[in-house]
């Protein structure tokens, strides 16, 4: 991308054809509704030639190629969340949150909500919401097997073991396989059992979903509606994505810009104004594919390689299967996990107090940067055939689908934008951001023409790499540890977006509680302190057996 003499960025490159699953063709139309369309409709698309895409993807993976995994429980011990690749600014499991959150805002068209409220809804879906069909589905009525007989709890799995935190952790129930097929489970959206952890959330949020509901049986044994509990859940779910989510993955700062309201020296809130510069829409809120395809992709470079799941496991669970296929010590999902797989939620999320190393500490997440961990770079052929290499999936999707660069995006923002000679890829730490490759290096189409994925990746690590800058030329390791406990979240362009569109999808949904009660409040007993966040709400459905 050039700027021209109106100052505006212009673009011109190879683009091949293809699509998303649901938003092939999002139109430009600023009269557009449906489920996907786009934020920045004026901005030319910015292109590339696949070749120039394939290099910086093997650049981003190679900075993963040659981590250093510890092995021996010597290791594992002194493990600590300052090392390099980790990100202290954001435990292990809120990839998994974002992933679930994702679930839901893209989930089937038959919404229980909608299906009650817009007879339509069956036909056309229109509006994604924070809304949690991914567990709810069509409801008791139209998906019976997801519930008890009461109509009113929701269905469990099998209870497993492992975790000391919560013995009585159940798994997401499943459907009895014919010998030698996989145990499916029977949920309200399948992908929420892709992995170990994101199903074993999925089964939190049933518990947690059963907590409230006895929670609202009255003493005289009177049972609520379903839907009365439906909300509550909903709700609280809601306000975690506000106030616990959001604010750890874009920074607060962000957040109050986009919704002011949320300031805590607001004691009194008549109604919710969201401040919303770019994502508008004329009737219903929709999925922008800068969001979709590039901003809430981010997530992609939190992935750990190995995750601990509990303490009394003596292997660490890798995301993929090996090279043989063998699921032994892997998260892989659409399956019954071993039974001694229960997720330890306190090594994944700051429920209690941990010591900073050894095997009982939270598990951070992996640093926002513009490197994706080995695995990731070479998918086995059951997640992706053909091209194995998720970032060059990523960043063909996005040249795909007609995405502006980062630069224009920052432009039209009205940021200052990066300069090309500060854009590298790699890692964010103190040891590679001197010997990081700079993005114009790998191939001059991307001088003042980053990809919108990368660009949002790169700008994360800003801090990170401006601190390893200032650092003499033969640091102690004191001043090098400094620096690579600097957390990493969104910047400017990727935290607005998310930003915004997280804020703008829930205001636009007359059912959320920032439109039908903004005073509204998590239970008093849910809290600790005057805070609810998903450590309370595990909490709480922990108290389900």
């Amino acid at each position: 991308m050039n700027p021209n003499n109106s100052g505006r960025p212009t673009n011109s490159a190879y683009r091949p054809h293809g699509g998303v699953r649901g938003a092939e063709f999002p139109p430009r139309s600023s009269l557009f509704e449906g489920r996907f369309g786009r934020m920045f409709r004026t901005l030319p698309a910015a292109r590339f030639s696949v070749g120039a895409l394939q290099a910086l993807a093997k650049i981003g993976n190679m900075t993963a190629e040659h981590e250093d995994q510890p092995t021996s429980e010597d290791e594992i011990d002194n493990e600590e969340n300052t090392g390099t690749p980790d990100n202290p600014g954001i435990a292990a499991g809120y990839t998994y949150l974002g992933q679930f959150i994702d679930h839901d805002l893209t989930f089937d068209p038959a919404s229980s909500l909608q299906s009650k409220n817009d007879p339509e809804a069956l036909v056309d879906f229109r509006t994604p919401r924070f809304d949690l069909d991914c567990v709810y589905g069509r409801g008791p009525d139209d998906q019976p097997y997801l519930y008890a007989d009461d109509g009113l709890h929701m269905h469990l799995g099998r209870k497993v073991t492992g975790s000391s935190f919560d013995p009585n952790t159940r798994d997401v129930p499943r459907n009895t396989p014919n010998p030698g097929e996989p145990a499916r489970a029977l949920i309200g959206d399948p992908r929420n059992d892709e992995n170990t952890i994101v199903s074993q959330l999925q089964a939190t949020m049933l518990r947690f979903h059963n907590r409230v509901a006895d929670f609202l049986t009255q003493p005289d044994g009177q049972t609520p509606k379903f839907e009365d509990v439906q909300q509550v859940v909903r709700w609280h779910y809601q306000w975690i994505v506000l106030h616990d989510f959001l604010p750890t993955i874009i920074g607060k700062e962000t957040l109050y810009d986009v919704l002011p309201q949320l300031k805590p020296e607001v004691q009194h809130i008549s109604h919710f104004t969201p401040h919303l510069k770019f994502y508008k829409w004329n009737k219903e809120p929709f999925i922008p594919v800068e969001f979709s395809v590039a901003a809430y992709r981010f997530g992609h470079s939190m992935v750990r390689p190995i995750y601990r799941l509990n303490t009394t496991l003596k292997e660490r669970q890798v995301i993929f299967p090996d090279p043989n296929g063998d699921l032994t010590n892997s998260l892989t999902g659409f399956r019954a996990f071993p039974e001694d797989r229960a997720v330890d939620w306190t090594l994944f999320f700051p429920i209690e107090d941990r010591p900073a190393t050894g095997k009982t500490r939270v598990q951070a997440s992996y640093k926002i940067d513009s490197s994706l961990v080995n695995p990731l770079g070479t998918l086995p052929p059951s997640v992706a055939k053909d091209i194995p290499s998720l970032a060059e999936r990523n960043l063909r999707r996005s040249l795909t689908m007609e995405l502006p660069s980062g630069q224009a995006v920052a432009c039209l923002m009205g940021l200052p934008i990066i300069p090309d000679d500060q854009l590298l890829v790699g890692k964010a730490n103190a040891d590679d951001a001197a010997k990081n490759t700079r993005l114009i290096d790998i191939s001059t189409e991307f001088r003042n023409n980053a990809p919108l994925w990368y660009y949002i990746l790169a700008e994360a690590q800003q801090a990170v790499q401006h601190a390893a800058q200032k650092l003499p030329k033969n640091p102690s390791e004191p001043d090098k540890a400094a620096v690579n406990t600097i957390p990493t979240r969104l910047g400017p362009v990727g935290g607005r977006i998310v930003g915004e569109v997280f804020v703008g999808l829930m205001f636009g949904d007359s059912h959320s509680y920032l439109r039908q009660y903004p005073n509204w409040q998590p239970i008093p007993a849910f809290c600790r302190n005057g805070h609810f966040g998903i450590a309370e709400l595990i909490l709480q459905a922990k108290q389900w057996i």
